[in-house]
């Protein structure tokens, strides 16, 4: 299948150059010392599933309300496929939003509704009903085309809201957490769709999350905020294995973090102990911390070679299905660990177990 249906040679899934977007010293204040966002500077790669994550009011929907016009900068530029935007008015770019509340006319049925934006555009009812049809058989809603939307689901209205912003065919779509509402189960299948879907349009799409795990599955970058200010932007597994500084790592999940005491090289001693890292640490991070992941520290009875090793005492042991967590206790503090449920051994409580720890998982950050 050929899309968008207008699009005259675009093969599927070719990404789009006239998406590139670039946010240059971007500042925004609500009232008198309300920072939202503090001089962010950034760019999304034409064709990229980009992900805002970060906790509620770290300005993730204020930035992206300013790529939809809804906002203004108070500072700092925003270019979209090299044209300047920063003033535009939103009906003028070719940026679309599928937001939280999914925001459909109740009164409308889902083929009216998916229509609303061609018909303010002023497109031919001729060319809006082809249009209509071609995205509903694209998000496979060709059957409910003629449905009140009150008669919907909720992964169905999902659905709707979808093809409403993509049958205008913009180049960039921001979706502002348009799961969030959604059960766990049907979450877990719209985050895989959302995805197939931006890879089959070669969209630029702009997604909002506070959920790290959904950024993780969907995203190609992340940026994680906080106050107004990227901290990092990566790849998933770059933010989650090797993240930058001690919000974002406890931001992603993580929660074995050791305040260091005293470095040498790349001997590093902690309350936990003292482990050896397999490069030294950068100056900047002399007086900063060490992340240890969960699921990285292997239990045993004897040290794995070219390990760390230190001695522990499981203190709680948490069945989660395919995997076991145990909080342990080491040299006084706690540290966490996570094995998997296939073939691996049981430790009780009041256990004493050797944690093996490789170099290369001993990862130093800012405090």
């Amino acid at each position: 299948m050929t899309f968008p249906p207008s699009a005259a040679t675009a093969p599927q899934g070719a990404v789009r150059d006239a998406s590139t977007i670039t946010l240059s010293g971007l500042r925004k204040r609500f009232g008198g010392d309300a920072v939202a966002l503090d001089g962010v500077d950034l760019t999304i790669r034409a064709g990229e599933f980009f992900t805002l994550l970060g906790p509620s009011g770290c300005g993730k929907t204020t930035l992206l309300r300013i790529l939809a016009g809804l906002e203004a900068p108070d500072d700092g530029t925003l270019t979209i496929g090299g044209r300047d935007v920063t003033t535009t008015a939103p009906h003028l770019r070719s940026v679309n939003t599928v937001f939280q509340s999914y925001a459909l006319f109740p009164h409308l049925s889902v083929r009216e509704n998916i229509a609303f934006g061609l018909r303010m555009k002023g497109v031919p009812v001729d060319e809006r009903r082809r249009r209509v049809d071609h995205i509903a058989e694209f998000i496979k809603l060709g059957a409910l085309l003629d449905r009140g939307v009150n008669q919907l689901s909720g992964g169905q209205r999902q659905r709707v809201a979808l093809a409403r912003a993509l049958v205008c065919e913009p180049d960039v779509l921001l979706l502002d957490e348009p799961l969030s509402a959604l059960d766990a189960g049907l979450r877990t299948q719209l985050q895989v769709e959302l995805q197939r879907t931006q890879k089959r349009l070669g969209m630029t799409f702009v997604f909002v999350t506070h959920d790290q795990d959904e950024a993780m599955v969907m995203s190609d970058r992340i940026a994680v905020l906080d106050n107004g200010v990227i901290q990092q932007v990566g790849a998933p597994h770059e933010v989650y294995e090797r993240p930058v500084n001690a919000f974002v790592a406890k931001f992603m999940g993580h929660v074995n973090l050791f305040a260091i005491e005293q470095l040498d090289h790349t001997r590093v001693v902690t309350a936990l102990g003292t482990l050896t890292m397999d490069k030294p640490l950068e100056e900047n991070a002399r007086a900063g911390m060490l992340l240890i992941r969960q699921e990285v520290i292997e239990l045993g009875h004897a040290v794995s070679e070219g390990y760390n090793g230190l001695e522990g005492v499981v203190k709680e042991r948490h069945y989660r299905g395919s995997r076991i967590e145990y909080r342990l206790e080491v040299n006084g503090v706690t540290l966490m660990a996570t094995a998997g449920n296939l073939g691996q051994r049981l430790y009780a409580v009041g256990d004493t177990v050797t944690v093996s720890i490789h170099p290369e998982d001993v990862v130093g950050l800012d405090a």
